[in-house]
């Protein structure tokens, strides 16, 4: 189980892994996990500077969403998206993590077209093969990726995986790395925007050592905000 650290604590981290890794701490964002968590404690990160929260499920991200209006507080859904509540986000949440199959991505892209926006969003990848878990195989996202990015409403940022649960951080190395090189064989063999950087991976559990291996968003839950009542 992690142990709780406040935000400056976390950045100190950061910034320590990161200069170590000869990058800057500013490449590394924080993604605030805030299922489950009370409202009283997203709006004290928000006083610390900590405008990036995530959410699993759709209607708590709604709920909140109409109950905190700080204009600068970023809303992202890094659980399951079903096809039916697709038309609740487009629009109004920052970035989309888990797009995990070419029929979610062009769904997305028609609520997109709809409503005139061009919607962010990460592709999700099963890099550990587990059958419990969503995202692209990576072999099908390598034959899929062109017809994705010809999808003119979406941005695509980047790539997102959920690696297995651990007690011992480098037992997931070998994933985050997969995913690194994932992401730099994706855009050596297409021609990809630059923008198309992004790796979400690295939790609580294992968020220092996904740092080193390129993470550029880390989801952090019970490290920041303790453990769910």
């Amino acid at each position: 189980m992690s142990s709780t650290l406040s935000l400056s604590e976390i950045k100190n981290k950061i910034a320590d892994i990161c200069k170590k890794q000869g990058r800057l701490a500013s490449d590394v964002k924080i993604l605030a996990v805030s299922k489950l968590q009370p409202l009283e404690k997203i709006n004290n990160l928000l006083t610390l500077g900590q405008f990036d929260f995530g959410e699993n499920y759709v209607q708590e991200f709604k709920e909140k969403q109409s109950q905190i209006s700080d204009p600068k507080i970023h809303w992202h859904l890094i659980g399951h998206l079903q096809k039916n509540k697709i038309k609740m986000l487009i629009g109004k949440c920052y970035l989309i993590h888990s797009v995990d199959s070419l029929k979610l991505a062009q769904e997305i892209h028609q609520r997109a077209l709809i409503e005139g926006v061009r919607q962010k969003i990460l592709l999700q990848v099963n890099v550990a093969g587990e059958a419990s878990k969503e995202g692209f195989d990576p072999e099908v996202l390598k034959n899929h990726i062109q017809e994705i990015f010809a999808l003119s409403h979406l941005e695509i940022l980047g790539l997102m995986t959920m690696p297995p649960f651990v007690e011992n951080p480098e037992d997931n190395r070998a994933y985050f790395n997969s995913l690194q090189k994932l992401i730099h064989h994706l855009k050596s063999k297409n021609d990809l925007p630059s923008y198309f950087s992004e790796l979400s991976m690295g939790t609580s559990q294992d968020y220092q050592v996904a740092i080193e291996e390129g993470a550029t968003w880390i989801r952090l839950g019970s490290t920041l905000f303790g453990q769910r009542i």
